[in-house]
């Protein structure tokens, strides 16, 4: 369960993601840099290493949310889908994360949605893994929005889908306060399809944003409601 927002600029983007889970998962940690095959990458973790989200020094944003409307499940040996974002986070291109992906066991994965950001081409591509077959969709360079709930996934669509379009509207749209004034809405009411989604068992657990610009790379993560007020992580690294 999770909202991603996609805020789409002449140059640059920012990118925001909630993420939704049980009460009772162990809680992420906050982003560390790290490097692999020599590209500086950040991201927030579970405990055991997976992420829902990498921002790497090309300025390229990978985000993953659960494809609940796929009911299928992997039988024996799952591999995490945690470990989806980390196997193409150095990626720089889509190219380079396509390649990743086609060397990564999805046999063994859930099904999962791959949201990636490719702002030197000015790219938006999703990965779409149903456990038979891996669909790549091209999204045009624009404001817009994923997401999945384990709930009632078209319902979340439908009323998170409506208050986006209603705050696009607003003259601060486009803008990291109004990013994150969405991420913490509650329209129409508190519950489970509200942007910052409660409900007894499950809730939004974090807030992680991205903002890219032609130099700079930048990650805040913020970990609780983002409804509530709370202790920002900020790292950054120049964009090569």
């Amino acid at each position: 369960m999770c909202t991603v927002t996609l805020i789409a600029r002449r140059n640059g983007y920012a990118l925001g993601m909630n993420r939704d889970e049980k009460r009772t998962r162990v809680a992420g940690l906050p982003p560390k840099l790290r490097f692999v095959n020599q590209r500086a990458i950040l991201c927030p973790s579970e405990p055991g290493g997976g992420t829902w989200l990498a921002l790497n020094d090309s300025g390229v944003t990978l985000a993953l949310i659960n494809w609940y409307s796929i009911t299928a499940r992997v039988k024996a040996n799952p591999v995490s889908r945690g470990d989806v974002v980390n196997a193409v986070s150095a990626a720089a291109s889509f190219a380079e994360a396509a390649s990743a992906l086609n060397d990564f066991p999805l046999h063994r994965t859930n099904a999962f949605r791959l949201i990636g950001i490719f702002p030197a081409g000015r790219e938006v591509v999703e990965w779409l893994w149903d456990l038979k077959r891996l669909v790549r969709k091209q999204h045009r360079w624009r404001t817009q929005q994923w997401i999945s709930s384990g709930f009632d996934e078209p319902e979340a669509q439908r009323i998170r889908g409506r208050t986006f379009r209603l705050a696009q509207r607003q003259r601060s749209a486009g803008t990291l306060e109004w990013l994150r004034r969405l991420h913490a809405s509650h329209a129409a009411e508190c519950g489970p399809f509200s942007t910052c989604m409660h409900r007894d068992d499950a809730a939004t657990v974090s807030y992680t944003e991205a903002a890219v610009s032609a130099r700079r790379a930048t990650l805040r993560y913020r970990p609780g409601f983002p409804c509530a007020a709370g202790v920002w992580c900020v790292g950054d690294c120049p964009v090569r």
